[in-house]
């Protein structure tokens, strides 16, 4: 599936520049927005409303490119959407789902990765004020958390999913600066939540898709946030435990790309794949096995990453002849017409292609 794409030589040249129109074409998005966000474009309704939960996980992304290009104007945009995000912060501490237009109840998920743009922008500007954003956003992921580590309770659809890890990492990130006990054990029950009563002996998890009727082969994309949770929750909380189980099943993803140049959409819990690739989750995964790779320093997992980045080069080739709507963007599936945001450029798509190719130019130039 993934070899049939041709593409040109990608050397550091060219993936600098592929990094570059990804980044203009978020921009190009916040642009198209009533307010400071970042939207997504449909190739059939057009731009979308800003999402506040993609918008925080961008700015994380955007600092750090603003920082390799010394661009002070994305520093600027980023600034602006943390300050939209604080005004629109609920009074619990919670973040809304979905997009602004939606006017939804707080949930979870996303409050987590609202947190990890407030923070980010905190460290750049050192103004108290984004800290405390994100302590009231800690303080009422605490208050709604069960007592067997789990989040129901204004959860997405209002059932337990285990990829909320991506939610511990910036908890047990943002308490580096506070230094709360309760903050640190919150998370890690979760995580513990996890990989105790949810994740089979293969590496494969339950209650891992983002809707009811598909939970049995959840999305990759949910696959990887998990995972890429758990990477990240032992780096912050230095339990090495929380590694080896986001390495199982990033591993598994590994040997079957490998071995088949393919990852689908959706996996069972025999791995067994089905529906077309999503491209958020190919970043995604991506990144995993790049994380992998610089803890462990196996070379196979950086010549999975490296291979999958081929593929999103090649994918993003395919928007680079559209208008400024769509160049430099990552469609949803591959094709395009595949059912994860059918006909669409969803903006975390590409914020994950953004990551992923930095991270891949980030390793590679260390080691020369």
């Amino acid at each position: 599936m993934f070899s049939t794409l041709k593409h040109p030589e990608y050397n550091d040249l060219y993936k600098e520049k592929a990094i570059d129109l990804a980044v203009d074409w978020l921009i190009h998005s916040q642009q198209n927005m009533k307010d400071a966000g970042f939207g997504s474009y449909h190739l059939i309704k057009g731009w979308t409303s800003s999402y506040p939960e993609t918008s925080g996980y961008i700015i994380d992304t955007l600092l750090k490119y603003a920082k390799i290009r010394d661009n002070q104007e994305i520093v600027k945009k980023c600034i602006e959407c943390a300050d939209w995000l604080l005004k629109i912060q609920k009074k619990s501490g919670g973040w809304q789902s979905m997009t602004i237009n939606h006017d939804k109840p707080e949930v979870i998920f996303n409050t987590g990765q609202v947190i990890r743009g407030v923070y980010a922008v905190y460290l750049v500007t050192n103004n108290e004020k984004y800290l405390t954003a994100c302590v009231r956003a800690l303080d009422w992921l605490c208050d709604t958390q069960d007592n067997d580590g789990a989040w129901r309770k204004h959860a997405f659809m209002n059932v337990e999913r285990v990829y909320d890890s991506y939610v511990d990492a910036p908890m047990l990130l943002v308490n580096n600066s506070l230094n709360k006990e309760v903050y640190h054990k919150k998370a890690i029950d979760n995580l513990n939540w996890i990989i105790n009563t949810k994740q089979l002996g293969n590496g494969w998890f339950s209650d891992c898709d983002n809707t009811i009727h598909k939970n049995q082969k959840p999305i990759m994309h949910t696959i990887a946030y998990t995972i890429d949770g758990l990477l990240d929750s032992a780096v912050h909380s230095g339990e090495s435990r929380f590694f080896d189980a986001g390495r199982k099943p990033a591993e598994k993803l590994l040997d079957l790309f490998l071995t088949s140049g393919k990852l689908y959409g959706r996996y069972d819990a025999n791995w067994e794949g089905s529906e077309h690739p999503i491209l958020t989750g190919c970043a995604q995964i991506s990144i995993c096995w790049m994380k992998i790779y610089m803890e462990t320093k196996e070379d196979r997992f950086l010549t999975g990453a490296v291979k999958m980045n081929k593929f999103l080069l090649s994918a993003q080739r395919r928007t680079l002849k559209g208008t400024k709507r769509t160049k430099g963007a990552i469609t949803g599936s591959y094709p395009v017409w595949g059912r994860y945001e059918s006909f669409a450029c969803p903006n975390w798509a590409t914020k994950y292609f953004i990551d992923a190719i930095m991270l891949e130019l980030s390793i590679t130039k260390s080691r020369s």
